[in-house]
């Protein structure tokens, strides 16, 4: 990989990591605003994905920066997951997303804001798709893709049982089988 090449992905997954600690802190946060048991689950769970996703671009960072190069999702995972007895990194308390659910603290809100999130991730991931090159970086960023296109999808299901319902994570009026990208 030519040395702007790697310049230009390190200053993209500089970003991302910002991104998905705000992402992070935004769903814990949205945990502790929603009344549901059911829609708190699903945002710790998006939550622990987010916190997954540091972990990752952290470790594919530093490694192209050492020149060590790609490496599988799995690899930077382990690499990159913060070791239990030494404790999480700290997470901005707060963030423009929090800023945002707090003004108005209702499920669909929250729900709404964590679709523009979701949505500016897929668009994020799937431009840098387009531009690798190594089949390792194509590899890893399908996968960050695919997890965030779920992200979405689970999102937008959410939104459409509020909407149509009223109910937080009650029965889907809908075949998840027939949803699309």
């Amino acid at each position: 990989m030519a040395l702007k090449d790697n310049k230009k992905i390190i200053e993209a997954l500089t970003a991302a990591y910002s991104t998905e600690i705000a992402g992070h802190a935004f769903y814990n946060a949205a945990a502790d605003a929603v009344g549901d048991e059911k829609g708190k689950n699903v945002f710790r769970h998006l939550a622990g994905e987010e916190l997954e996703h540091v972990a990752v671009v952290s470790s594919i960072a530093e490694s192209l920066k050492s020149g060590a190069g790609w490496m599988s999702y799995e690899d930077a995972l382990k690499k990159g997951r913060p070791d239990a007895s030494k404790g999480l990194p700290i997470f901005p308390r707060d963030n423009e997303l929090i800023q945002r659910l707090r003004k108005n603290q209702t499920d669909l809100n929250a729900v709404n804001i964590g679709l523009e999130s979701e949505e500016k991730a897929v668009d994020f991931y799937g431009r840098l798709l387009k531009e690798a090159k190594e089949p390792l970086e194509k590899t890893l960023l399908t996968k960050l893709l695919e997890m965030e296109k779920g992200h979405l999808k689970m999102l937008r299901w959410e939104s459409e049982s509020l909407i149509k319902t009223g109910f937080w994570c009650g029965e889907m009026e809908y075949s998840v089988e027939k949803e699309t990208d």
